[in-house]
C-alpha cells in the first residue's frame, strides 16, 4: 500500500492534536506549527497528484482490512485535484491570517487544521459512513471558525449555519441507514455493485435513499433552493475564513460527483443517471438567482458570496451534462473559481480595512491607501469571475459551452451562462467604480495597510493567469480525471481488494 495515501489527513490530524495540547504556547509557536503543517501539505499533495496521474486506483486499507469489510481510502485524479486545490488556498489563507486575524481567540489555527483534516478526508475515503464522519469534522470546525473573533452578525450567521447542517447532517445518517439496511454495506464502490443488482422491490426504497443524498449535498454546496444560509454566513465571517470556505461548496459537488457517477452511474441498472434529469434545472436556476443575488446587493462580500453561488451553478451544468467534455470543463472551472473566488474575499478585506466605517459597503468613501494596486487587484479578478478573455474563467466557461452536446442543451446553456455573465460584469462593474473611482480625495484616518495580506492576495490571484499559461496540461489531465469517473470497472474492482 502507499502509506501516502493517508498523510493529507494524519498531517493535520496531529498538528490540530499539538496545538490543543499546547494551547498555552506563544501565538508565534502555534503559527510556526500551524504553517509548516498548512505548507507540507502543498508538495504532499502534489506528488499524490503525480502518483494518481497514472491512472491507478491507489486503495489504502486501514488495519489492512480489505474492502468492503474494512476502511478504505481511495486516491484517483478526482481525488489528488481536490487536495492540491485545498492546498494551495488554505496556504494563502494561513499566510493572511497570520498578519494578525488569528489573534481574536485562542485557537484559531488548531480549527484551521481540523478544518483541513475534515475536507482532505472527504475527498480520499471510499466509505460511504466515514464521508459522514469528515463532514462533521469539518462542520464542526467551521462552526467555530464562522463565529471566530464573536460580534452578533456571526453568531447570527453561526446560527442558521449550525441549525441547517445539524438537519442536513439528520438527513444524511438517514439515508446511509437506509442504504445500510437494504444493502448491507457501505463502501461505495461496493454499494454501486449492490445496487445494480438489487431487485426491483427494494429500488425505490433505494431511490429515496439516492435522494436524500442529494439534498444534504445540495445543502452543502449551496444548490437551489438550499444556497440562503452562504451569503450572510461567508461575509459574516473573517477574511482567511470566507477565503478558506470557498472550497466548502465544492466539498458538496464532489460528493455529487462522487456518489452519483460511482453508485448511480452506468452501472446501476434501473437506478442509472437517476438525478441527471433534476440536475440540469437545478444548475440553470442556482446560476440565474447566483448572478440577479449578486447584482442585488450591497456590500462587496455578499456579491462575492453570490458569486461563489454562480460558480455551483456553472459547476452544476458540466455534472448534469455528463460528458467527459462537461466534466472536464467543470473541473476545470472548480479550479478556476475556488482559488480567484478565495482571493477576492481576501481582497474585499484589504479594501475594507481601508475604508473606515464603511467597510466593504458599496458607497462613496474615503480614498484607498494603494487605490491603483488594489484596483488593479479587483480588475483581474473580476474579470476572471465573471468569464472574461484572457483569464482563466473565460477558458472554463469555453469549455462548458462547447461540451453541449444537443440542441436543447445549447438552447439553454449558452444564454443563461453569457447573460448571468453579463449580469456579473455589471454588478463588479459597479462595486469597482464605487470603491476605487467614487472617493473622497482623502483616506480614513483609521485606515489600515499591510503588505503581507496584500501579499497573500496577490498570490492566490496570480494562479488565474498561470492556468492560462499552464492551460494545455491542466485541461489534459481534466479530460483525463473525467474519463476516470466514468470508467467504473476500475473502481469496481475495489470490492476486491488491492490497487486497480
Amino acid at each position: 500500500m502507499n502509506h501516502g495515501v493517508i498523510l493529507p489527513i494524519l498531517l493535520p490530524l496531529f498538528a490540530g492534536s499539538l496545538l490543543l495540547i499546547l494551547s498555552r504556547l506563544s501565538m508565534t509557536g502555534k503559527r510556526w506549527i500551524s504553517m509548516c503543517s498548512t505548507l507540507a501539505l502543498l508538495p504532499l499533495s502534489v506528488w499524490l497528484l503525480l502518483q494518481a496521474d497514472t491512472g491507478v486506483l491507489h486503495v489504502y486499507a486501514l488495519g489492512n482490512w480489505q474492502a468492503p469489510f474494512g476502511i478504505v481510502l481511495v486516491l484517483d485524479r478526482l481525488a489528488a485535484l481536490m487536495l492540491v486545490v485545498t492546498a494551495v488556498l488554505a496556504t494563502f489563507a494561513a499566510l493572511y491570517a497570520i498578519r494578525g486575524d488569528d489573534e481574536r481567540g485562542p485557537n484559531f489555527h488548531a480549527l484551521l487544521q481540523f478544518q483541513l483534516l475534515g475536507i482532505n478526508g472527504a475527498f480520499l475515503t471510499g466509505d460511504l459512513f466515514n464521508l459522514f464522519v469528515f463532514f462533521e469534522i469539518l462542520l464542526i470546525a467551521s462552526y467555530s471558525l464562522l463565529v471566530y473573533g464573536g460580534g452578533p452578525k456571526r453568531v447570527k450567521a453561526g446560527m442558521h449555519y449550525v441549525v441547517l447542517n445539524l438537519v442536513a447532517s439528520s438527513l444524511f445518517l438517514i439515508g446511509v441507514g437506509t442504504l445500510y439496511g437494504l444493502l448491507g454495506t457501505l463502501n461505495m464502490a461496493d454499494l454501486a455493485v449492490k445496487i445494480a443488482a438489487a431487485d426491483v422491490e427494494r429500488q425505490p426504497l433505494i431511490a429515496a435513499a439516492g435522494y436524500l443524498l442529494l439534498i444534504v449535498f445540495g445543502l452543502k454546496g449551496a444548490i437551489l433552493p438550499l444556497y440562503f444560509w452562504l451569503p450572510s454566513a461567508y461575509a459574516s465571517a473573517t477574511a482567511p475564513v470566507a477565503a478558506l470556505f470557498a472550497i466548502m461548496t465544492k466539498v458538496g459537488l464532489y460528493a455529487v460527483i462522487r456518489v452519483f457517477t460511482l453508485m448511480f452511474g452506468s452501472e446501476a441498472g434501473g437506478l442509472a443517471h437517476m438525478v441527471d434529469e433534476l440536475l440540469w434545472p437545478l444548475a440553470m436556476l442556482t446560476l440565474a438567482v447566483g448572478a440577479a443575488g449578486a447584482l442585488a446587493m450591497r456590500s462587496l462580500e455578499r456579491v462575492i458570496g453570490y458569486l461563489v453561488i454562480v460558480s455551483v451553478g456553472t459547476l452544476l451544468a458540466g455534472v448534469a451534462i455528463a460528458t467527459p467534455e462537461s466534466l472536464a470543463a467543470a473541473l476545470f472551472y472548480l479550479v478556476h473559481s475556488t482559488w480567484v473566488c478565495g482571493g477576492l474575499f481576501l481582497l474585499a478585506d484589504v479594501v475594507a480595512r481601508q475604508r473606515g466605517e464603511l467597510r466593504g459597503r458599496l458607497r462613496e468613501g474615503p480614498r484607498l491607501l494603494q487605490p491603483l494596486l488594489l484596483g488593479s487587484l479587483f480588475f483581474m479578478a473580476a474579470i476572471s469571475v465573471a468569464g472574461l478573455p484572457p483569464f482563466s474563467g473565460f477558458l472554463g466557461k469555453l469549455m462548458l459551452l462547447r461540451s453541449a452536446q444537443t440542441g436543447e442543451q445549447m438552447l439553454v446553456l449558452w444564454p443563461v451562462v453569457l447573460i448571468a455573465g453579463l449580469v456579473m460584469v455589471i454588478a463588479l462593474g459597479r462595486a469597482g467604480s464605487t470603491l476605487f473611482w467614487r472617493s473622497a480625495p482623502e483616506s480614513a484616518a483609521d485606515a489600515e495597510s499591510d503588505w503581507g495580506r496584500i501579499l497573500a492576495v496577490i498570490g492566490l490571484l496570480a494562479f488565474s493567469p498561470l492556468l492560462v499559461v499552464a492551460a494545455q496540461p491542466v485541461q489534459e489531465y481534466m479530460q483525463a480525471t473525467a474519463q476516470q469517473l466514468l470508467n467504473l470497472q476500475p473502481y469496481l474492482q475495489i470490492v476486491r481488494g488491492g490497487e486497480a
